[in-house]
């Protein structure tokens, strides 16, 4: 028999463990740093016990001004950042106030049209103020006579007014009520009474109208129509400055009816392409 080499018997050899080195410990195995000793309180040397007293008063001083604030500073803002009102404030005053905006300048096409408003309004008024001025008659005023009276017939929009003149001292009735009464409007009042004042004859007759239809514009108009009417009856003289003034023609202007198809009398619907 020949001696073979136990393979299983042989023990391989021990390694030694290679040195790591020391820059790859692993944590864990790393010892915990020192705390440096300058964080541990050291008590100050004994012979300077101001710098402790100099801390201590600025501790003490704070409560003090906490409890007692400044009467010049603003009150402390609410959680919700609004300011606390005081007592004696109106209402409103812890408002910021608004900031008006100037004016601003106007073109030379807007100062136009304003200046050409103002003139035709002093126009119009110095034609209203021409048209109350009295006739320049030639003979004495005719008087009607006692228990007579003059009727006449006037006519505005979808107004009609019967209107009667008697001799009298100015009294105006329509429809059983006065005029001031029955014409709420100044305007209204001075278009109704225009024919006396420039005839001359608004203290020296009586007038009563009966009037219908239309609206309270319209039923004055009528009123002025029918009294120009009666007074051209009772003094012919009066018939070319009254028609000059416009006060015997029938006012034709009215709202245009509308026609079919349309919105109103000329408005069309918006033009849709689908």
């Amino acid at each position: 028999m020949t001696d073979e080499p136990n393979e299983t018997n042989e023990q391989p050899e021990a390694t030694e463990p290679e040195a790591q080195p020391e820059g790859d410990v692993p944590a864990a195995e790393q010892p915990e740093p020192e705390q440096p000793a300058a964080e541990q309180h050291e008590p100050p040397p004994e012979g300077d016990p101001e710098p402790e007293a100099e801390q201590a008063e600025p501790e003490q001083a704070e409560p003090e001004q906490a409890e007692q604030p400044a009467a010049d500073q603003p009150p402390a803002a609410t959680p919700s950042g609004e300011k606390p009102k005081a007592k004696d404030q109106p209402p409103g005053a812890e408002l910021e106030p608004i900031a008006i905006e100037p004016e601003r300048e106007l073109s030379a096409e807007e100062r136009a049209r304003l200046e050409a408003e103002e003139e035709e309004r002093a126009r119009l008024e110095a034609e209203e103020d021409a048209g109350d001025e009295p006739v320049a008659r030639s003979g004495p005023q005719v008087e009607i006579p006692a228990g007579q009276q003059i009727q006449a017939t006037g006519k505005r929009k979808s107004s009609i007014a019967r209107v009667i003149l008697r001799p009298g001292d100015g009294g105006f009735e329509v429809n059983s009520r006065s005029l001031d009464e029955y014409f709420p409007r100044q305007y209204l009042r001075a278009v109704a009474r225009q024919p006396l004042l420039t005839a001359g004859y608004e203290s020296s007759v009586n007038v009563q109208v009966r009037v219908h239809g239309g609206g309270i514009t319209g039923q004055a108009g009528a009123v002025r129509h029918g009294v120009a009417r009666a007074l051209c009856e009772v003094d012919p003289e009066l018939r070319p400055e009254l028609k000059r003034r416009g006060l015997l023609t029938r006012d034709a202007r009215k709202k245009e009816r509308r026609k079919a198809g349309l919105k109103k009398a000329r408005k069309r619907p918006q033009f849709s392409k689908r």
